[in-house]
């Protein structure tokens, strides 16, 4: 049955409507979504930027035999309690490696107490009284004043959040990281290569795609109860260390670097395998000089996502004891550790509101080290990219 001019022009009225719709609709979720990412990146920039700075006071430290002390009337106000309880702690050991300090008496830049902190920081509420006159008076003097907390990249972690820092958690990440890539980019690649260079096309071969596939998709907490099964509970590896934190990563990234590995391996075309064959070259041959060389950016480039991904992962972390308390630097990987996303997690349990800019300034730190890791996939894959 023909149809007249007038209904194809509304039939036509109609799809250009809901074509129209479809877009302002897609324009619409990009727009929120932009907007969900200014506004997170926005309020983490808020929080997290004050984090890289650090109040400290002058004042004068008096150095005794029996300890070092700041006089009740140091500078013509009383300043004991404003001066932070580490720094003190910190002083016999200057005074051990520095004999020449004893019996002297000198007026000295030290760590703030975090009230004095978050105070000069436009947190009024965090002082009130006398120490809030001392504090404005300190500031009118020049004695008071914020720098660049470089306590926060060399300390590890502490309950007194101005000597807080993620020196020990990134130092734990790093060594996390190393063994989970010893352990899966190998096993991840070969696996990789034998599937879809060398396995036969048989039901064996199908339900372990299968099963590596469905792996990629499993919650991250089930692989760190995995970890605690096997290499805590079975193996006897040190709970809490980075060996058995970077073992448990390994099995969740170990997926995601197989699948990466098999896309970039099929991204080379049969002609390269042909003509290899063509002058005599075996399986191995093909594969070792001709097909991994040409596939190796793109199976970098699926690693390089595969280990920021395993970077911030927090939950299988937790299972296997990654939330120790660590105030110093390990020295082996069987010590006991702990790593970024783990000790932003504990940060983001404390009262202080101290640690709340502790919190955000760690995530800051984390975020610029995942889009520097993802970046960095994306160049090597623009560079080393070859189209057929």
């Amino acid at each position: 049955m023909s149809q007249s001019f007038d209904e194809i022009t509304a039939q036509l009225k109609r799809r250009h409507r809901r074509s129209a719709r479809l877009k302002h609709m897609s324009m619409g979720a990009l727009i929120l979504a932009a907007a969900f990412l200014f506004i997170f990146i926005g309020d983490m920039l808020v929080k997290g930027l004050p984090a890289f700075q650090q109040a400290q006071i002058q004042v004068e430290v008096s150095y005794t035999e029996q300890a070092s002390q700041i006089p009740p009337a140091a500078v013509g106000e009383d300043v004991r309690g404003l001066v932070s309880r580490g720094y003190l702690r910190l002083i016999p050991g200057r005074m051990r490696d520095n004999p020449e300090l004893l019996g002297t008496t000198r007026m000295e830049w030290v760590l703030a107490d975090s009230s004095v902190d978050q105070y000069l920081k436009g947190h009024e509420d965090a002082l009130r009284g006398s120490e809030a006159r001392v504090v404005e008076r300190l500031i009118e003097g020049g004695r008071a004043e914020l720098r660049f907390n470089t306590t926060f990249f060399t300390n590890g972690d502490s309950k007194m959040p101005e000597l807080a820092g993620i020196a020990s958690a990134a130092v734990g990440t790093v060594m996390t990281l190393i063994v989970t890539m010893l352990v899966c980019f190998p096993v991840g690649v070969m696996t990789a290569v034998y599937l879809e260079e060398f396995a036969p096309d048989n039901r064996l071969t199908q339900l372990i795609e299968i099963n590596i596939n469905n792996l990629a998709a499993v919650p991250s907490i089930l692989f760190g109860l995995l970890g605690l099964a096997i290499y805590i509970n079975f193996f006897g590896v040190p709970r809490s260390s980075p060996l058995v934190g970077g073992l448990t990563l390994a099995l969740m990234t170990l997926p995601v670097i197989i699948i990466t590995t098999r896309s970039a391996l099929r991204s080379i075309p049969d002609g390269i395998r042909q003509a290899a064959f063509g002058v005599g070259c075996s399986r191995w041959q093909v594969v070792r000089d001709h097909v991994l060389p040409l596939s190796l950016p793109g199976i970098l480039t699926g690693s390089i996502i595969g280990m920021a991904q395993a970077m911030g992962e927090t939950a299988p972390l937790i299972i296997v004891g990654m939330v120790a308390f660590i105030p110093d630097v390990g020295g082996s990987f069987t010590d006991a550790a702990t790593v970024m996303p783990a000790q932003i997690f504990t940060w983001a349990g404390e009262p202080d509101r101290a640690f709340v800019e502790k919190t955000a300034g760690g995530i800051l730190v984390l975020l610029a080290v995942l889009i520097s890791l993802n970046a960095t996939a994306v160049w090597l894959r623009k560079k080393f990219e070859r189209r057929w």
